[in-house]
């Protein structure tokens, strides 16, 4: 094995997305437990945006990116997880965002003959994350009511289609009418387009009205814009769940407001934490890139873009203009 060069998108200093450059990178060989992947479709999403502008530290220059699936090239000493020729996806890897990776091998999961590399480097990160905030962090059934924020979203789209595969009832919000079919599309029971409403109280008020009570559950992935209305939209001992912030960080939250709320939980849980081993890891990634193969989940991909066209990609996603998945071909 020898090593080569590959193109990779870097963020040479913290900053918007005028920043990034497509840089040519020597690749080393695969060390012990490493793999050399041929990329054949990277992800783009918000977690690259906040490692970008600094918001989660990390230290300049890196190769941004942190999902993708391609090709195993070569394999490192003592590697037993993948072969060369492996179709392979990862997720929560910084540095995806490469024509040549060298991962962790124990990161890599098989991708099925039947699902396409850019479709399973779509699912990685976010129908991952979809599968375990309705399986574990709320164990969702047919007797829930869930608020969906960003419903025609990556994310968003693949929660609703989760939550009604296990019959619960959705109200789903988007910011536009053509979002809200989206929504409606992947089988929203009650769709609300947020920006009719003024203040946080406006928008919960629709959310109860829909729902005929207050939710069990909100998935809130927008931040700053929505979590007071998805803290009011709940019922009593109802679970806030918070994973992302599109919109921009939620300032600190008094404990006293759960309380007056009725006792409410709030979470801010990540997908490391829930592939934290490998058994985990392959267990939902295989469960979710089956459903993929079996026709029972829809990666709706929005674009694809070049890596020199990273910018446009990303200031798009930040937009809020996109809905279902960006992808960075290499």
């Amino acid at each position: 094995m020898t090593s080569l060069t590959a193109s990779a998108l870097i963020v040479p200093k913290h900053g918007d997305s005028s920043v990034l450059r497509v840089e040519e990178r020597e690749v080393p060989d695969p060390g012990p437990g490493q793999a050399r992947v041929r990329v054949a479709a990277s992800g783009a999403n918000f977690i690259d945006t906040y490692q970008r502008g600094g918001v989660y530290p990390v230290e300049t220059p890196f190769v941004l990116g942190m999902e993708g699936a391609g090709t195993v090239e070569s394999v490192g000493e003592g590697v037993t997880e993948v072969v060369a020729g492996d179709r392979v996806a990862w997720a929560m890897q910084l540095g995806s965002a490469t024509t040549v990776a060298t991962l962790p091998a124990a990161s890599l999961v098989p991708v099925p003959d039947d699902v396409d590399l850019d479709v399973a480097a779509a699912a990685m990160l976010q129908a991952m994350t979809a599968h375990f905030l309705v399986n574990d962090t709320y164990p969702c059934t047919a007797e829930t009511i869930a608020l969906v924020h960003a419903a025609a979203g990556g994310v968003g789209q693949l929660l609703v289609q989760l939550l009604k595969a296990k019959g619960a009832t959705v109200v789903a919000t988007a910011g536009s009418a053509d979002k809200l079919a989206v929504a409606r599309e992947r089988g929203a029971d009650h769709v609300i387009n947020y920006r009719e409403h003024d203040t946080g109280d406006s928008l919960a008020h629709a959310v109860t009205e829909a729902a005929g009570r207050g939710v069990d559950v909100a998935y809130d992935g927008v931040g700053q814009a929505t979590f007071d209305a998805s803290l009011a939209s709940l019922r009593p001992r109802g679970l806030l769940v918070l994973f992302g912030a599109a919109s921009g960080p939620v300032p600190p939250v008094d404990p006293q407001r759960l309380n007056q709320g009725g006792s409410l939980y709030l979470t801010r849980p990540s997908l490391g934490h829930y592939i934290a081993g490998r058994e985990e890891l392959l267990a939902r990634a295989g469960e979710v890139l089956g459903l993929i193969a079996d026709g029972s989940l829809e990666i709706a991909i929005d674009s694809r873009h070049p890596l020199a066209d990273a910018r446009a990609a990303y200031d798009a996603l930040e937009g809020r203009g996109t809905s279902g998945k960006v992808l960075l071909i290499p």
